[in-house]
């Protein structure tokens, strides 16, 4: 997995299937030469409104519909902090996504993350990000989502009695596959599906607030009396409502994965990242207004699925919608994620970080295949292992960590590289702001989560030896070498892929 030089990237309208002749692969024998008219390339098909739906659909999960009691947890069980925490989440969502915004502006490549760390600190920092979000990270948070998928979507045939595990992870599994099978298949079909799922979420989050305002208007206010009265606040706490609040808000950064796809970036990305994040504070904010308006701070707590408990009390029959919307919103989440994060994995390919297979494209659907369906053998380990909702702490560290490093290398390129074009530039305070809140919490949380943080650490630096053995050791032994070539060869057949084009991006 050597570090491919942009002048050796491969043309597929050459008709070569790999980077070099020396590998002695060639093409299937029935592969026919593209059209030069329509050459081996990822298109330009994410216009404003998809962007806005990739951002809002990922975003927007199962988190605020399911269990929202992480942050009021960790504040005490305080309406009223956790309320300000929600809003303070929000905001520093918008700084980051600002900072990316201009991070996707003046580094016009896909990769999100990994392109950014790569570009500002190198390629060992860069491989680490890769190498935790495929073994680990991507598929658990998949699994995790997923399974409120199947859960949801089995509701209504399960209204007296609880859901069978098994029906639960078959209906998950299906989830999965349609998902994978949507995004190998088409970019435009996934995409238009995304905008469908968006709307269904703001739909849902519509169905819980307009009757939390009518219920203001009746003068329901006796939850938000005392409203700062709860056990006292930790310091220590912090950190994790911190974590509960920007998991509940993770996904503005995944338009930064398609950059390469998305149609006029330098005006699209800034303005698709602020109309999301102001939609989605507002929404969340206003739905835990809702919650509260019907619920106690104790009941939510003890609830399993908030949205389903307030929809239960306040809409009647109606309330068997929810749990359908639940699952959209989740499939949403699923579709999103998949779509943004195969993009990370085609890029680092690109790089040499990761086997070359996964750089390449469908020659008829255009489509990064083999990055899309990496992640689905790894998904399906995840979903039918014992702990993943443990793993996912274990990691939340890492995503946040690796953020921060992402957004201080916007201010580390501002002195390195100040000749860069910036057409969408911030001040500086924001990634500062941004990049420091987030070390912050990610070192405190060594102090007050030592076990989970540790481990997780620890996975994380599992990719430094990585890096060494994959990437950078040459004199691997031949037969390695023999092993891996017919590999990609006999991959590249069977799935009908080959190298992007160089440079071309329609």
């Amino acid at each position: 997995m050597q570090r491919r030089p942009p002048d050796t990237l491969p043309a597929a309208a050459n008709g070569s299937c790999l980077k070099g002749e020396s590998n002695g692969m060639l093409p299937p024998a029935d592969f026919k030469e593209p059209d030069r008219k329509d050459t081996v390339a990822l298109k330009k098909k994410v216009t404003l409104l998809r962007g806005i739906s990739i951002i809002i659909g990922t975003i927007i999960g199962a988190g605020i519909f399911i269990s929202p009691k992480g942050i009021l947890q960790n504040t005490g069980g305080s309406v009223g902090m956790s309320l300000i925490v929600w809003t303070a989440c929000g905001i520093l969502s918008l700084l980051g996504a600002l900072s990316y915004a201009e991070l996707g502006t003046c580094i016009k490549k896909s990769g999100g993350h990994y392109t950014y760390i790569l570009e500002a600190f190198g390629p060992l920092l860069a491989f680490v990000r890769v190498w935790v979000e495929l073994l680990v990270i991507r598929p658990a948070a998949t699994a995790v989502i997923s399974l409120a998928f199947g859960r949801y979507i089995l509701e209504p045939f399960f209204v007296d009695c609880e859901i069978p595990e098994l029906p639960i992870k078959l209906m998950t599994a299906v989830g999965i596959t349609v998902v994978m099978v949507l995004n190998s298949m088409s970019v435009s079909w996934s995409a238009r599906i995304q905008i469908i799922l968006t709307f269904c979420k703001l739909i849902a989050i519509l169905i819980i607030i307009v009757p939390g305002i009518m219920q203001l208007f009746k003068g329901e206010t006796q939850h938000f009396t005392n409203t700062f009265v709860g056990k006292d606040v930790s310091i220590m706490g912090l950190p994790l409502a911190f974590y509960s609040g920007m998991y509940a808000y993770a996904g503005w950064f995944y338009l930064n994965f398609v950059t390469e796809e998305v149609d006029n970036p330098e005006k699209t990305i800034p303005l698709a990242i602020c109309i999301s994040m102001v939609i989605v504070t507002i929404g969340y904010v206003l739905t835990n207004v809702a919650y509260f308006t019907t619920i106690s701070a104790e009941e939510l707590l003890l609830s399993k699925a908030v949205a389903v408990t307030f929809a239960e009390r306040l809409l009647g029959k109606f309330s068997l919608a929810v749990p359908i919307f639940v699952a959209l919103s989740c499939f949403g989440s699923m579709n999103g994620g998949v779509f943004a994060v195969s993009r990370m994995f085609y890029v680092a390919s690109r790089e040499g970080h990761l086997p070359e297979i996964l750089s390449m494209i469908h020659v008829r659907k255009h489509t990064p295949l083999p990055a899309v369906i990496v992640l689905y053998p790894l998904t399906m380990v995840m979903l039918f292992s014992a702990d993943i909702y443990s793993l996912l702490n274990f990691l939340s560290f890492a995503r946040w960590l690796f953020i921060g490093l992402a957004v201080a290398g916007l201010i580390y390129l501002r002195y390195k590289r100040p000749d860069m074009p910036r057409p969408f530039k911030v001040p500086i305070f924001i990634p500062a702001l941004f990049s420091f809140t987030c070390l912050f919490m990610v070192s405190l949380s060594l102090y007050s989560d030592p076990v989970n943080t540790g481990i997780g650490f620890a996975i994380t630096l599992t990719g430094v030896p990585a890096y060494y053995l994959l990437v950078i050791w040459d004199n691997k032994p031949k037969w390695f070498r023999k092993f891996s070539n017919e590999t990609t060869r006999v991959l590249q057949i069977l799935l009908e892929v080959v190298p992007a084009e160089q440079g071309k991006t329609h």
